[in-house]
C-alpha cells in the first residue's frame, strides 16, 4: 500500500476511523489495544536493531509483520465489518512461536526462581518487549469483554510474550551473562 498523504486532519478532534470507516474516539478500548500492539512492534524494531543478522533477528521481523495482521484485526469492528484477509494471522504462526519457545528452552540450562529483567542490552530490550506484550494482551482482553475478537489474536499475543521471555534468557546465555535471580530483600 502506497502512502500518499501523512496527515488528513480527520483526527484533530480526537476521533479516528476503523477498518470499514466507523469513527471512534482515540481513547476507546479498541484504539488502546491496537495502539499498544503498535508500541510493541516499535520496541521489537529497536530490539531487532541491536541483534546481529541471523535467526533471532529474522524471527523478530516476522513477528513485527504478524503484528500488522493483529492490528488490522483489532482495528476491525467485527460486528459491523467483515474481516479482510490481512486481519488474519498466517497459518501456523502460533505453532511457530511454540516451536521457538521449545527450541530455546532445550538449549538453556534449567534455572529455578524468578529473574530480574536485564543482562545484555539486547536481553533487557527483549524484557521490555515482553512487558509491553503483556500490557497489549491485557488491553486485548479488555476489548474482548466489549467486542468480538478473533481468538487466535489473543492466543498469539500470549504466546509471543512467552517467546520474548525465553529469547531474553537465550540472549543472556549466548553472551555468557548470568541472570540475577530475585531475592526477597524484605526478609
Amino acid at each position: 500500500m502506497k502512502i500518499t498523504k501523512v496527515y488528513t486532519r480527520q483526527g484533530d478532534r480526537g476521533k479516528t476511523s476503523l477498518v470499514g470507516g466507523q469513527r471512534v474516539s482515540k481513547a476507546s478500548e479498541r484504539l488502546e489495544a491496537y495502539g499498544t500492539v503498535d508500541e510493541l512492534s516499535s520496541h521489537l524494531g529497536l530490539l531487532a536493531s541491536f541483534l546481529p543478522d541471523g535467526d533471532d533477528k529474522t524471527m523478530i521481523i516476522r513477528v513485527q509483520s504478524c503484528l500488522f495482521n493483529v492490528c488490522t484485526n483489532l482495528a476491525t469492528d467485527q460486528e459491523q465489518t467483515v474481516l479482510s484477509p490481512s486481519a488474519h494471522l498466517p497459518e501456523g504462526e502460533i505453532e511457530l512461536l511454540e516451536e521457538q519457545v521449545d527450541k530455546i528452552m532445550n538449549l538453556l540450562p534449567e534455572k529455578q526462581g524468578f529473574i530480574l529483567p536485564g543482562g545484555t542490552r539486547e536481553a533487557a530490550q527483549a524484557h521490555v518487549c515482553r512487558t509491553v506484550c503483556r500490557r497489549a494482551e491485557r488491553r486485548i482482553v479488555a476489548l474482548s469483554e466489549l467486542s468480538q475478537i478473533s481468538p487466535e489474536i489473543l492466543q498469539y499475543v500470549n504466546r509471543l510474550s512467552d517467546y520474548l521471555f525465553v529469547l531474553a534468557k537465550k540472549i543472556n546465555f549466548n553472551a555468557n551473562r548470568s541472570e540475577i535471580v530475585w531475592q526477597n530483600v524484605g526478609r
